[in-house]
């Protein structure tokens, strides 16, 4: 079952126990906030992080944005991660370190379990899933598909790279952030990444550069560490005031050749088909959605 994309072009990492990045957090613009239990976060300090989550939840949510939980990869840590971050308030959870199908299917069954003791419709929590390791790239399709829950998708990275023994960059995890994308797109999933040198925070030129080629490859969503970043994904990976026009103008114009019986539609100099028609009216329904 293919449930719908969430509305997301942003999502903004905040260490859950950083009082002065969660207290502003809901000022940002991201359309997500994701609080951090996992790589933000020391070894010891993980209790103390599982114990703020109800408290930061409500505060960073205030301006409307999706609250996502980021928990760990190992079982005897994901298990206490999920029995705190499994509430009415958080719309998903990121998944680090996702092995294969049967892995999500696993915290699928752990999450149900959490929703129903806490009186909340199976199926609430939505998953994001990080693919960070080789040994998960040949099941990326399946990954994609494995579960109800899957909202959104994402391939390389760091760890990625490190496993590969490769330097992280766009070029280095283009071929398989290209098969993550076709593997979301395939499952009716968010393709989430961007074709960006992270670690250059304050060089925001280069990384609207990425977000730009990231858009045009297909990617939809992009995470980021530093606030500085969210305006510029929400401008890359969302639709200028020129581009939802052109779409109403689109639209108007086949919905007008349509009622004359025309088989050919001519729009402002060029010829548009049914697949023209469709990225229009998606582009509306997701202008529509953003804050």
């Amino acid at each position: 079952m293919i449930r719908p994309q969430p509305a997301w072009r942003s999502l903004l990492f905040v260490p859950v126990t950083a009082e002065r990045f969660i207290a502003k957090a809901h000022t940002r613009g991201a359309d997500g906030i994701i609080l951090d239990l996992e790589d933000a976060i020391l070894p010891a300090d993980k209790a103390e992080a599982r114990a703020a989550i109800a408290a930061a939840v409500p505060r960073v949510a205030q301006g409307g944005a999706d609250v996502v939980v980021r928990i760990n990869r190992p079982l005897e840590l994901a298990v206490p991660d999920i029995e705190a971050a499994v509430r009415p308030g958080v719309a998903a959870l990121m998944l680090p370190k996702v092995m294969g199908p049967e892995h999500i299917r696993l915290l699928s069954e752990l999450v149900a379990t959490r929703e129903a003791t806490m009186g909340m419709k199976i199926g609430h929590t939505r998953f994001i899933a990080l693919i960070e390791t080789p040994d998960a790239l040949p099941h990326l399709f399946a990954i994609a598909a494995a579960d109800p829950r899957m909202a959104a998708m994402s391939v390389g990275g760091e760890d990625m790279a490190t496993e590969l023994g490769a330097v992280p960059s766009p070029d280095s995890m283009y071929v398989w952030a290209m098969q993550g994308l076709a593997a979301s797109r395939a499952a009716g999933i968010l393709p989430m990444g961007s074709m960006s040198n992270f670690a250059q925070i304050n060089d925001l030129e280069s990384y609207r550069a990425g977000l730009k080629r990231g858009k045009g490859l297909g990617f939809a969503t992009a995470s980021c560490i530093h606030p500085l970043h969210v305006p510029v994904i929400n401008e890359e990976y969302g639709a200028s005031a020129e581009e939802i026009g052109r779409a109403k103008r689109l639209l108007a114009a086949f919905d007008a050749a349509m009622a004359q019986g025309l088989g050919a539609v001519a729009f402002e100099g060029s010829m548009i088909d049914l697949p023209v028609v469709n990225r229009a009216r998606k582009l509306l329904a997701q202008a529509a959605a953003w804050r």
